[in-house]
């Protein structure tokens, strides 16, 4: 019988990470968000591949840069692959540069509602007037509180993918 062969990394710097991300995703009814708001944040980001099977994101939020490799979505859209590392301002402003067609422009709201925090994303430039909603679970049947200002469910629906929002912009859906 032959000895298992002992893979050796070539890359000493890389982690190996095994980090699935559970989210849903809502549309927002109001901006009634905005008054429970604990911080809010600007954020620009690119992507420097968006297929759908793994983009890379590169993000730059105020003076801190993020590089993001996420993988397929599972079919209800609910959980994905993702890994994410932090880099610094000059770098994520010199791979913006790179990045394909329509960087994303938003402002981050994070609002507490009970154990769970949402993400609310109010969009500007061509996506102007979109409103999204994140919350991060646990795991997938987990239950939490609808805020009012929550609306109608759009996990899973690629067109309010931020990778998808770059090509097909909020504001030529009406078209």
């Amino acid at each position: 019988m032959q000895e298992p062969q002992i893979l050796i990394n070539r890359f000493p710097f890389a982690r190996e990470i095994n980090m699935v991300e559970i989210e849903r995703k809502f549309l927002v009814t109001s901006t009634d968000f905005k008054k429970e708001a604990f911080n809010q944040t600007r954020i620009l980001q690119g992507f420097l591949n968006s297929h759908k099977e793994r983009t890379v994101r590169v993000r730059l939020r105020e003076s801190k840069g993020y590089l993001t490799v996420k993988g397929l979505s599972s079919q209800e859209g609910l959980t994905r692959y993702e890994w994410e590392s932090e880099i610094s301002k000059q770098d994520a402003e010199n791979l913006l540069k790179l990045c394909e067609k329509g960087v994303i422009d938003k402002v981050r709201y994070e609002i507490k509602v009970d154990d769970h925090i949402f993400e609310v994303d109010e969009f500007f430039g061509d996506n102007e007037g979109l409103i999204l909603a994140e919350i991060e679970l646990k795991h997938i049947s987990e239950l939490f509180k609808k805020p009012s200002w929550l609306g109608e469910e759009v996990t899973g629906n690629i067109k309010y993918y931020n990778s998808q929002l770059s090509k097909q912009p909020f504001n030529t859906w009406h078209q």
